[in-house]
């Protein structure tokens, strides 16, 4: 048995007695496909992969790895915009070079497809690759559609022991009235432009609204967000009204909230956006459209494989062990209910390749920290105080804000804190929230001190480096009993 409680095996083959290896097939290439991909294989599977787009899903084509590149890219240009004079004379004044830009991401992109898709792939003699579109036939076989021309189009069955699910998921395209009309851009098309536009609007506060938003405000966009409620609003609300607070120090950006799109127009490329709850109208050069994400399951014809599925969602239920209503056929990642997370789908992948190959594995998310990679990050990991209030639990919090912590003192952090949700009296951490330059770091200490159970007193004696994001974990815990602001910068 693994530290995650997955029960291990040896070599997989059929129950019907032969020797022959379990065939799978997985539909999809991204994480939640590679991890079971690599899972199946190692335990003696032969594995048929079926894509449609390019290898590597979201994550590495249009999703984390271009988005947090340009994020990184924003950041240095804000940087040099904020520090013209850096010392003894070195200067970084300028304009960003949009198509450099573009061109480095790309090559990023590619370099790490490869390394860590494509190339993994193509060297393992237990997979086989397919490229073209999948729908099933039956509960034991999928129909492969070449990408090929129609005239020269292939059809290709597939019959299998086990199949995964692992489509992912697409741009969710709200029902805006002109919008199917104008060449309005997803993610996508923020990620792959190599131009940045006077103005943008943008559709949405998901993380990916807000993480693009500061980004191309950053490279000297005016922006225009349109958040049809808040920001952040599942979360502890001083999460979206401190981030509010930071995005808006950006004399480029503009927030409108409990704002609803009623209609677009596109004419000699300037985009006229009109509002349902003002009926005010913003003229923009972009328009992107980021309103969350939708599971790309509507062409698998599930119905043939009995396979159920809510059409409304396109999301596919599954049990902890990533099992559909049908036995053999499983669904991970984002075409599954749970959160819409790379680490989680690439959990879930695995694990469904333990249970598909005789194991037993469950995903547990009881715990599942997420972050926003604006500057400042916001970030949280379990519960917050009313959630753990309505639970039935007592809770005893403490919050400290960023001025308190030495690390974000010497970077000149103006806004942000860091949140500790603590239930008593046993005093054990059951959440945690924040908003930080570092705020990744912060969570992701606190992450692992609720996976081992540890109680404030636990956090306030731990030796945590000086000027570290993760001292504040420290000092917040402190902070419980002590008045912080009274220690010397670097107390026990």
């Amino acid at each position: 048995m693994t530290a995650d409680g997955a029960v291990m095996t040896g070599p997989c083959c059929e129950k019907d007695g032969s020797s022959r290896p379990l065939s799978v097939v997985v539909l999809g290439s991204g994480a939640a496909a590679m991890a079971a991909v690599i899972a199946a294989t190692e335990r003696g599977a032969q594995v048929h992969v079926v894509e449609r787009a390019t290898v590597g899903g979201t994550c590495v084509n249009v999703g984390c790895v271009p988005s947090k590149h340009l994020v990184r890219s924003a950041h240095l240009q804000h940087w040099c915009d904020e520090h013209v004079e850096i010392s003894d004379g070195c200067r970084c004044d300028g304009v960003p070079n949009a198509h450099k830009l573009h061109a480095s991401r790309q090559a990023l992109v590619e370099r790490l497809r490869w390394q860590k898709y494509e190339s993994v792939l193509d060297e393992n003699p237990h997979v086989t690759v397919w490229h073209g579109e999948a729908s099933f036939e039956d509960s034991r076989t999928v129909r492969v559609r070449s990408l090929a021309a129609q005239a020269t189009q292939t059809e290709t069955l597939l019959h299998f022991d086990r199949c995964l699910i692992a489509v992912g998921a697409e741009p969710y395209i709200p029902p805006i009235d002109g919008l199917a009309s104008v060449p309005f851009w997803t993610s996508t098309e923020a990620l792959a432009s190599d131009t940045v536009p006077h103005r943008l609007g943008v559709v949405g506060s998901s993380a990916v609204a807000l993480e693009l938003a500061q980004a191309y405000a950053r490279l000297g966009s005016r922006v225009t967000i349109f958040a049809r409620r808040g920001l952040c609003t599942r979360t502890d609300p001083l999460v979206g009204e401190t981030l509010m607070q930071a995005l808006l120090d950006d004399d480029r950006i503009r927030i409108h909230c409990g704002a609803l799109v009623e209609s677009v127009q596109c004419e000699d490329g300037v985009f006229k956006v009109t509002l349902t709850t003002s009926q005010a109208v913003f003229m923009t050069d972009a328009l992107l459209v980021a309103s969350g994400r939708r599971p790309s399951t509507a062409a698998l014809n599930m119905a043939a494989a009995g396979v159920s599925w809510h059409a409304a969602s396109g999301q596919i239920p599954v049990d902890t062990h990533m099992r559909t209503n049908v036995p053999h056929i499983y669904a991970a990642g984002d075409c599954a209910p749970m959160p819409q997370l790379v680490y989680v789908a690439a959990a879930a992948g695995t694990r469904a390749a333990i249970n598909m190959t005789g194991g037993e594995a469950c995903l547990d998310l009881s715990l599942v920290p997420w972050v926003i990679f604006c500057e400042p990050q916001a970030a949280a990991v379990g519960l917050t105080e009313a959630e753990a209030q309505a639970r039935g639990l007592r809770t005893e919090t403490r919050t400290l804000p960023i001025t308190s912590v030495p690390r974000c003192i010497v970077h000149g952090e103006k806004f942000g804190f860091l949140k500790l949700v603590a239930e008593t009296p046993s005093m054990r951490i059951v959440g945690a929230q924040a908003v930080a330059a570092e705020a990744s770091d912060m969570i992701s200490t606190v992450a692992v001190a609720m996976r081992g159970h540890l109680t404030v007193a636990d956090l306030s004696g731990m030796l945590l480096p000086y000027l570290t994001a993760s001292e504040a974990v420290k000092l917040v815990a402190q902070s419980f009993t002590r008045d912080v602001h009274q220690l010397s910068c670097c107390a026990g």
